[in-house]
């Protein structure tokens, strides 16, 4: 039984030796793929755009929250001293109010949510692109993008951020 695993373990390491030279040669990168998403040039503009793009449905949700917070008040300080009808009638324009904020923000999420990811899809797109291309022209074998411990000198995260800009 010992001598089995004394050949056991001659056969791994013999075989970990005969494959360290064709390791040796392996060119091998890492791209950051998160940080490539959030501080690429291509990455900022998108945001800015999505911001431009979104500012007015933003300053109409916060323009109903003001509404909603404003009878709020008022209900908490005349509410007491306001008639039975008139409170009834505030709360339920507060109430439709509120069902209305939550309805409008609801949609802007899922609208602004659906239109980061086409942005984020048409830059994974070109970044995907890019690193193929130094790929081939530097001679990578593997470029990887998640990675429990990376060697600086291995992270091509710049040089694919520098190819997005110049496109």
């Amino acid at each position: 039984m010992m001598k089995f695993k004394q050949l056991a373990v001659s056969l791994i390491l013999a075989s970990a030796f005969a494959a360290a030279p064709v390791l040796a040669d392996t060119k091998i990168g890492f791209v950051n793929t998160e940080r490539l998403l959030r501080e690429a040039p291509l990455s900022i503009a998108a945001q800015k755009k999505l911001e431009r793009e979104f500012a007015g449905r933003d300053q109409e949700l916060q323009k109903l929250a003001k509404q909603a917070r404003d009878l709020q008040a008022q209900l908490d300080k005349d509410g007491v001293t306001m008639s039975d009808s008139d409170r009834k009638s505030k709360e339920r324009d507060l109430n439709n109010l509120n069902l209305e904020l939550q309805r409008k923000g609801r949609e802007f999420r899922e609208d602004l949510n659906l239109r980061r990811n086409e942005e984020l899809g048409q830059i994974q797109e070109r970044a995907r692109k890019a690193i193929q291309d130094i790929a081939k022209t530097e001679k990578f074998d593997l470029i990887v993008e998640q990675a429990v411990y990376v060697d600086p000198k291995n992270d091509i995260t710049d040089r694919v951020m520098k190819a997005l800009g110049g496109k």
